[in-house]
């Protein structure tokens, strides 16, 4: 059965061509299919002849071999996975980017010494450590490689995000390379939602988004909001900074976690609370501590600078970027609804949506709060002028939540002590014992008292609320006499 096996897995090597004694990662920018590598078996030394385990990498990982031939696999950042159709598919790329049409944008990918690429590292003007070594050089070849036609769409979008990012950061006076890392966290892609619930071009998760400022409810989403989540992102990176002193660090931090870090510091340096020695708190020291993504995500980081500058020397063109019209903003203290704007003003609502991203259902809650909408420029004076009309074009329709219900009362209400019912008027009501007292009802359902000794027409009328015609022609009595003991309807 063994040798059965090794048969098998021999035809299968000579069909794919593809033998090696040590993983390999291929970056192909047309092939998405993960490529698997086979390690070849040895048949005469081994007296079982078993079969070795296949490594197989997906799409998502790398595997990289240090000196000693030990071989370990990293994940990307989910943004390196994102499809580029989809990107492509976004209301600020399918309208104001387009393909460079006075660039050649060549499929080969020159491959240049290690020490190139070190050089042009240390020539990128940073505040932070932009260092070289294999599994940065992996995410290089990955964003020069597969990914290079989605370098080209960050590079285009890079005009409409980079200056809000850069104002941001240098508004708290933070490193502006720091601009780069919404490219490995969304791509550039406001809309972005990780698997972990993260979202927008920051990608803050809803507790830390919140801690900084950022509203999230149903209706409101302000991680999407490029302005709102850049300065809360400038914010959370100054306090992480504080805690750590090293910007590899703070990255790190913000991909897993400041716990996370403390963790790998602690696992990385055991004994020196003993000793008093201070912890190596260097990332690369703590590297192996660290989550599988997290380890991937400062050689990202570092590769996506390096992208971003020297991509011209790797043949990757940036799209044309035609930068959207002037807008302006209109604060609205009532619910208003963006489909309102759109058809009253005749505007493009895609267009609205793309420039008011953290309204996640068109709705915007002015009702509960004052929001600003952003807008083309001309079309701010038009809302004010058109105010009314907007806000009363399909209100119905738009918005039918209801403010009051009535309750439908045709169905019977039991009580639980008699499990009786009573009906009057058409609508079911409880009836306490007392107003039942000394009454009964009749197989027609007309009430019933019993005459009592001594017990007048006019004493039963009044204590029934009713008069004595009624109660002479309801049981067809003649003048006054009454007897004891008989039952008589008072209604």
């Amino acid at each position: 059965m063994i040798k059965k096996k090794f048969l098998w897995i021999l035809a299968a090597m000579l069909l794919i061509g593809t033998c090696s004694l040590q993983a390999q990662v291929v970056n192909n920018t047309t092939n998405k299919e993960a490529e698997y590598e086979e390690e070849e078996l040895d048949d005469e030394e081994e007296e079982g002849e078993e079969e070795e385990e296949v490594l197989a990498l997906g799409e998502d990982e790398i595997a990289v071999t240090d000196d000693e031939g030990n071989e370990e696999v990293i994940e990307f950042p989910e943004a390196m996975t994102y499809d580029l159709d989809s990107l492509m598919n976004l209301y600020m790329s399918k309208t104001y980017l387009s393909n460079a049409g006075d660039c050649e944008m060549k499929d080969v990918n020159p491959v240049y010494p290690k020490e190139t690429y070190i050089e042009r590292l240390s020539r990128i003007p940073s505040v932070m450590e932009l260092s070289y070594n294999d599994v940065v050089q992996k995410f290089i070849d990955r964003y020069s490689g597969r990914l290079r036609y989605s370098v080209s769409y960050m590079l285009g979008a890079a005009n409409f995000y980079l200056p809000i990012f850069e104002e941001a950061l240098e508004a708290y006076q933070l490193p502006l390379e720091l601009k780069y890392l919404p490219i490995i966290e969304s791509a550039l892609n406001p809309k972005a939602v990780s698997r972990a619930g993260a979202a927008g071009l920051w990608q803050f998760m809803i507790g830390t988004g919140k801690q900084y400022g950022l509203e999230v409810n149903s209706l409101v989403d302000e991680r999407r909001d490029p302005v709102k989540s850049s300065y809360a992102a400038a914010r959370y990176l100054k306090a992480l900074y504080k805690i750590f002193g090293d910007w590899n660090l703070v990255i790190a931090a913000y991909n897993c976690g400041p716990e996370n870090i403390n963790k790998a510091i602690h696992r990385a340096n055991p004994g020196n609370s003993q000793t008093g020695e201070a912890p190596n708190k260097d990332y690369w020291h703590i590297y192996p501590y660290l989550p599988a993504e997290t380890r991937g995500y400062v050689p990202a980081f570092i590769a996506a600078n390096y992208i971003m500058t020297y991509y011209c020397d790797h043949n990757i063109c940036p799209m044309t970027t035609r930068l959207p019209e002037q807008t302006d903003t209109v604060v609205v203290n009532r619910d208003v609804h963006l489909e309102q704007i759109a058809s009253v003003l005749d505007i493009n609502l895609d267009m609205l949506r793309s420039l008011n991203p953290e309204f996640r259902r068109d709705i915007v809650p002015g009702q509960t709060k004052s929001y600003a909408i952003r807008m083309p420029l001309a079309d701010t004076g038009r809302f004010i002028d058109n105010a009314d009309s907007i806000y009363a074009y399909h209100a119905d329709e738009l918005f039918n939540k209801r403010m009051e219900v009535s309750i439908n009362d045709d169905v019977p209400t039991y009580t639980r002590r008699t499990g009786k019912v009573s009906r009057k008027n058409g609508r079911y009501s409880r009836k306490s014992h007392a107003s039942r007292r000394g009454r009964s009802r009749s197989a027609r359902g007309s009430a019933q008292v019993t005459i009592r000794r001594g017990q007048t027409l006019s004493e039963i009328a009044r204590r029934n609320g009713t008069t004595v015609a009624k109660l002479r022609k309801l049981n067809r009595i003649k003048g006054n006499n009454i007897q004891a003991g008989k039952k008589i309807k008072v209604r």
